[in-house]
């Protein structure tokens, strides 16, 4: 009998040992994420410890900090009852309620061999304000997956209702970074010198991992800096915490900062070269004021440039610049610090710039701006052909166009804004292990699709999602097309992620814009135009796209010059991107129309502004369906990134029984199969 029950413990344990085996390992330090776990009130946080021999298991299980309770066993792993006693009263899970452990008595432990984690059960005797009950209770603790969270649930026999107890834990110091907000004051007598140099300090930190996220205002033209820090929060496990002050946050980063740079308040671009030696020094930037709060940290001056630059334009103050620094300057990436003018600057992609150890400047890219327009010229020269302009130009230099038009004659491409925000952190937080980027296709493959004699509208939001509607009402209410930069496949995965697990049905997202970032075909070599064409075809693969939008104002906006593509470029599409099931090209209506074997590429026929009353729209949307009498009529329509949906739901709804708003790849697919528009290219050279 004896050795039965020898045989029998001992395969106890082998089993058990197995079933350990087969789930990712549970021992290490595991700390509780608040956000994704039952409240621990009291206490405020919770801290496991596992640690696993052959025979035994170690469990420390610590609610709270300095207020603190620990609960520290040793159990076999045969299946064993441990009398452990009680010596608290302590309930720890839920001290706001009227119950306690009775002190002095016992409570029976014991392991649960399982498949499943880690179960421990114990009953115990609970006392309430009508006596003392027995209580069954068993701590379940699992992982899946890759392992990275530990899950672990409480059920008791005398709670029966409600949601149930579970703990989401990450390894202790796994995923551990900084918030801090700025202030919406962007002034050089306002706030700026404190949020430029907490944007640098940014810069420098990250430098060594995703370590520090900023919170902008929430009018930000980046609409969604809070909502994607909730879901790096919430979905990804990172714990942040929150630095209250500029002091704080240099007090307690110092120790990834080599040093400071003085800007000179009196020379607005002066921040910018800083900004350039901030990347490359590990530094951060301050105005005279900030000086002592920095040496106070203990941080010493790298350079001062106080002074250096009186009298000064900016072409020289560039080419000081260039003369000093460039020569270290990372060739794949440059920013432009423009936008904003004067005495105001919002410097939000310098993080990203620091990063990077790029080149700072706000060099005028409009021909007749002679000197500038020569430096500029030639540092985009300089640089990597295909390379990243980051940033924006300045509102007070130069056009939009004219400054893409000559970063694309390099082959560059541009991702703005100036205003982008926590790229050094995002860069560096990859998709969640094994996710897959998946659109909404509406088109079923091998099904035909027959138009009716109606008007097909279809509607694009432009200007890259984060300068979009997504967060504003009435997403998800009608079918709708979203710009996706495509190099989010690598610049910010997550954030990527982040959109695609947030879309609706109704959210389609396409491809953009003329490559992979933003630049003007008809500027671009033919050469280089080849390449960047077949890197979006890889990013397009990795997101799902199926629709690529080009645009091209290298030649004027569209009344003051010629937006339309030559028939060559057009084709040069169509072979490097032979996956898609059409093209839409433009942003204000243009005139390149054109089908090769059911694969359409259609302009936008209207713009929606922000500003245009609803009526107009309506009447203008019915016109055109006038001035375009042959059915199937399809009118492909661009909003503008600050409309609502609703807004834009309100029209159509108003447009009459002939018009039926259709998702674009439906909409493509159908305009591919009966075409009623006539092609038409750009007829001149290019």
């Amino acid at each position: 009998m004896f050795s039965a029950v020898r045989r029998l413990l001992a395969l106890s344990i082998v089993t058990f040992s197995l079933a350990w085996s087969a789930v990712p390992s549970l021992d290490g330090s595991w700390e509780a994420m608040k956000a994704k776990s039952t409240d621990i009130d009291l206490y405020g946080t919770l801290f496991v410890r596992i640690t696993t021999t052959p025979s035994h298991v170690t469990l420390v299980r610590q609610f709270g900090t300095v207020r603190r309770f620990v609960d520290s066993l040793v159990l076999p792993l045969n299946g064993s009852v441990v009398q452990v006693p009680v010596t608290e009263r302590a309930f720890p899970t839920n001290v706001f309620m009227g119950l306690s452990m009775v002190a002095g008595s016992k409570r029976a432990v014991h392991v649960v061999p399982g498949k499943d984690g880690l179960i421990v059960e114990e009953t115990f005797r609970l006392r309430g304000s009508q006596g003392e009950t027995s209580v069954t209770a068993r701590h379940r603790f699992t992982t899946a997956g890759t392992g990275e969270v530990l899950t672990y649930a409480v059920e008791r026999s005398t709670r029966t209702s409600g949601p149930p107890t579970v703990y989401q834990l990450k390894k202790v110091g796994w995923k551990q970074a900084y918030v801090l907000t700025l202030e919406d004051n962007w002034e050089i007598g306002g706030k700026l010198p404190v949020n430029a140099m907490l944007i640098s300090l940014q810069g420098v930190v990250n430098k060594n991992g995703p370590l520090m996220y900023i919170m902008y205002p929430e009018d930000w033209p980046f609409t969604y800096v809070t909502s994607v820090f909730g879901f790096y929060r919430d979905t990804r496990n990172y714990s942040f915490q929150e630095l209250k002050t500029a002091e704080v946050a240099i007090t307690t980063l110092k120790q990834f900062v080599k040093g400071y740079i003085v800007w000179d308040k009196k020379v607005r671009n002066s921040l910018t070269v800083a900004f350039t030696i901030a990347g490359l020094e590990s530094a951060v930037v301050v105005s005279e004021e900030l000086i002592p709060m920095v040496e106070k940290a203990g941080l010493k001056k790298v350079v001062d440039l106080r002074g250096t630059f009186a009298g000064m334009n900016d072409t020289q103050i560039y080419t000081w610049a260039y003369d000093r620094y460039w020569a270290r300057c990372n060739k794949e990436f440059i920013i432009w610090m423009g936008g904003e003018f004067g005495e105001v600057m919002k410097p939000a992609v310098a993080d990203w710039g620091i990063y990077k150890g790029a080149f700072f400047s706000d060099l005028s890219c409009r021909l007749t701006d002679t000197t500038e327009y020569r430096l500029a010229d030639r540092l985009l020269s300089e640089m990597k052909p295909m390379s990243l302009v980051m940033g924006w130009h300045s509102y007070k230099k130069d056009l939009e166009r004219e400054f893409v038009t000559l970063t694309s004659r390099y082959g560059h491409r541009v991702e703005g804004l100036h205003t982008l925000p926590d790229l050094s952190f995002s860069a560096q937080v990859p998709a969640s292990p094994g996710f897959a980027y998946k659109n909404n296709h509406t088109i079923v493959p091998g099904k035909t699709y027959v138009p009716e004699k109606k008007v097909y509208v279809t509607c694009v939001q432009t200007d890259g999602i984060g300068l979009g509607a997504w967060l504003k009402p009435g997403r998800g209410e009608i079918p709708y097309a979203w710009e996706v930069l495509t190099n989010y496949t690598w610049m910010a995965p997550a954030m990527a992620e982040y959109f695609y697990t947030l879309a609706t049905p109704n959210d389609y997202f396409i491809g953009c814009l003329s490559g992979p970032g933003y630049m003007y075909p008809k500027a671009v070599p033919p050469p280089l135009l080849q390449k960047l064409i077949a890197i979006s075809r890889e990013q397009m693969k990795e997101l799902d796209l199926r629709v690529f939008e080009t645009m091209d104002y290298s030649e004027g906006a569209t009344v003051e010059g010629n937006t339309d593509l030559p028939e060559d470029i057009v084709k040069m599409y169509y072979d490097g991107l032979p996956e898609s099931i059409g093209f839409i090209n433009g942003y204000a209506p243009s005139h390149t129309f054109a089908v090769r074997n059911g694969r359409p590429f259609l302009s936008y026929d209207y713009y929606l502004s922000p500003e245009r009353p609803e009526g107009d729209a309506v009447a203008d949307l019915q016109e055109l369906a006038r001035v375009n009498p042959a059915r199937p009529y399809f009118l492909l329509v661009h909003i503008r990134e600050s409309s609502d949906i609703k807004r834009v739901k309100g029209i159509l709804d108003k447009l009459g029984p002939e018009f039926e708003v259709v998702a674009l790849d439906k909409f493509l697919v159908m305009a591919g199969q009966q075409p009623t528009f006539k092609e038409r290219f750009k007829t001149t050279g290019h």
